[in-house]
C-alpha cells in the first residue's frame, strides 16, 4: 500500500523560512506521476500551491506564491522551499500524487496526512 508523508511544517515569524518535505513509499510518486502541493486554511476550500507533472517537468506555482515558492522534485521525494512567509501562508499543507501526471486533475489518487504551516508575529 502506497503512503505519501509530510515533514518540516512549524511556526514562523513573517519574513523567515520553511521546507515541507514529501517522502512517497510503495511506487506512488514514479517519475511520471503529477505531485502537487495543496494547502488549506482554518475556513477556506483547500487551494493548489505548486505542481510537477513529471520528474523533469517544470514546476507551476499559485500566483500568491509566486517568486517566494519553489517546488523540488527527486526520486519518490518531493520538497516545497517557502521564503518569505506571510500571515496568509498559514495552513496546513498537503502533498499529492495523481497517476496521469496531470497537474489540472481534480482527483488525486494519493494524499499524505498534512503538515502544519503557522506564521505568525
Amino acid at each position: 500500500q502506497g503512503q505519501l508523508a509530510e515533514a518540516g511544517g512549524g511556526s514562523v515569524q513573517p519574513g523567515q523560512s520553511l521546507r515541507l518535505a514529501c517522502a512517497a513509499a510503495g511506487g506512488i510518486m514514479d517519475d511520471n506521476y503529477a505531485v502537487k502541493w495543496f494547502r488549506q486554511a482554518p475556513g477556506k476550500e483547500r487551494e493548489g500551491v505548486s505542481c510537477m507533472s513529471s520528474l523533469k517537468g517544470s514546476a507551476t506555482y499559485a500566483d500568491s506564491v509566486q517568486g517566494r515558492f519553489t517546488m523540488a522534485r527527486f526520486h519518490n521525494m518531493a520538497y516545497l522551499q517557502m521564503n518569505n512567509l506571510k500571515p496568509e501562508d498559514t495552513g496546513v499543507y498537503y502533498c499529492a500524487t495523481e497517476a496521469d501526471g496531470n497537474c489540472q486533475s481534480h482527483e488525486y489518487d494519493y494524499w499524505g496526512q498534512g503538515t502544519q504551516v503557522t506564521v505568525s508575529s
